[in-house]
């Protein structure tokens, strides 16, 4: 049985780490488990050409949001790094990477939880990449790497559909879960986008399905030391 232990979310934007592992997230905490949720980039401002106070005012409400849906799923430690949306890949990569890095020295994670290589979004690309180097194993040993996946960003990579190999119940939490995704009014379009409750839950019940239990996410292993 794969022991989560102290856990490290690394999510490209803010909504990401309640599509990914909302439903874990609030199970480890329920559970009195150590959890760290770290956003590299802000989520806002690839929808505009420039930079401007309207952008930042986009930033900041962003932000507020994530806190929010923090609070909802129970985590208190947590952090907005707020690289520019959409544009990681104009990053270094090794700077990303410095940044997780450093995440993994002062946090000391038994488990990292990340974004999927396939992905569409290519800074959920980047911060796979990036989250890779970092948990190299030299220095201090991450345990388990595991990625999970983004509504709106993994079914959509239609030739390399998510595959996962871990699932964990969630049936206690999917309200939670729902409830933080609640947190980001301004990214929960109406169904059929995948982003909305009725997809999120039924994506649940189709992981849950492949468990045989009633509501689960699924996660894949990249990395595991058993």
């Amino acid at each position: 049985m794969l022991d989560f232990g102290k856990t490290l979310v690394v999510a490209a934007h803010p909504d990401d780490e309640v599509l990914g592992c909302g439903g874990l997230i609030a199970k480890l905490i329920e559970q009195g488990e150590r959890v760290r949720v770290i956003f590299i980039a802000e989520g806002s401002s690839c929808r505009y050409e420039t930079m401007s106070d309207e952008v930042q005012k986009e930033i900041s409400f962003r932000n507020q949001c994530g806190i929010r849906a923090m609070t909802t799923l129970g985590v208190g430690d947590y952090h907005f790094y707020n690289l520019s949306c959409g544009r990681l890949d104009r990053e270094p990569l090794i700077e990303i990477a410095k940044i997780i890095e450093k995440e993994i020295l002062g946090y000391g994670p038994n488990t990292i939880m990340t974004h999927d290589s396939n992905d569409v979004h290519n800074d959920h690309k980047v911060v796979f990449k990036a989250t890779l180097q970092a948990t190299r194993p030299v220095g201090k040993i991450v345990q388990n790497l595991l990625s999970f996946e983004i509504l709106s960003s993994s079914e959509w990579s239609y030739a390399t559909s998510f595959n996962p190999n871990v699932f964990v119940d969630i049936t206690s939490t999917i309200d939670v879960k729902i409830d933080a995704m609640h947190c980001y009014s301004s990214e929960q379009p109406e169904p059929p986008h995948p982003r909305s409750d009725q997809i999120i839950k039924s994506l649940a019940r189709i992981r849950g399905s492949q468990a045989g239990i009633k509501y689960s996410e699924g996660f894949k292993i990249i990395r595991a030391f058993l």
